[in-house]
């Protein structure tokens, strides 16, 4: 979400303030710098349009897999359904942070975590640069783990339950498909090239020499 349209947080103006020394430094090597954001409202209604036919399919592969006869929802499954999806929300987060900061120099010092409380929107960004399949490694690892992954736990144990928690695990991904989209959509024009994670809008800004 663009700087105009909220307030930012101290720990956000803090990384703005080190990301646009980051630019000029860039600029002074001759980097030019290209932004591929979206605002998160705005990602959130794309999410639903991107990430319906992966749903549709992990709905396929239940079905195909799991006979009706076999599927159950207990009361027990119900009550900790919204406890479970919360806790596995951080674990998306914590999963893009371990990745990224696995490919970054200063490693998990690199990395920050928050709530965008507007739009209630949790975050991970890091704070280097990466290359292009560092950055969308660690953009789709939560949704390979925790959306694709449980799926496959789903139809493993025939549970209703963990098919509900995949899929809004799965549609949860779509902000970070998106951006993915916009990377392998972007054509570079530099054989140098570096993403960097944006400091408090959603996406990424391409540095290219």
């Amino acid at each position: 979400m663009k700087n105009k349209e909220r307030k930012l947080t101290e720990k956000e103006q803090q990384r703005k303030e080190k990301f646009d020394i980051l630019c000029e430094k860039m600029a002074s090597e001759g980097y030019v710098k290209t932004d591929l954001t979206v605002g998160v409202v705005a990602a959130n209604f794309i999410a639903i349009v991107i990430m319906a036919p992966f749903m549709a399919l992990a709905l396929l592969a239940f079905c195909f897999t799991v006979s009706e006869a076999t599927v159950s929802f207990t009361i027990a499954e119900s009550l900790v359904l919204f406890p479970v999806a919360i806790a596995l929300i951080v674990l998306h987060e914590l999963i893009h942070g371990f990745t990224w900061g696995c490919f970054a120099k200063s490693r998990f010092r690199s990395i920050d975590f928050g709530v965008i409380w507007s739009v209630l929107t949790p975050y991970c960004t890091c704070s280097e640069p990466l290359k292009r399949w560092q950055y969308i490694l660690g953009g789709l690892m939560p949704t390979l783990i925790l959306g694709f992954g449980l799926t496959a736990v789903s139809c493993f144990f025939y549970s209703l339950f963990w098919l509900i928690v995949s899929e809004f695990l799965i549609l949860g991904g779509g902000g970070d498909f998106i951006i993915v989209l916009k990377i392998l959509l972007h054509r570079s024009k530099g054989k140098d090239t570096l993403y960097y994670d944006h400091p408090y809008e959603c996406g990424v800004v391409v540095f290219e020499k």
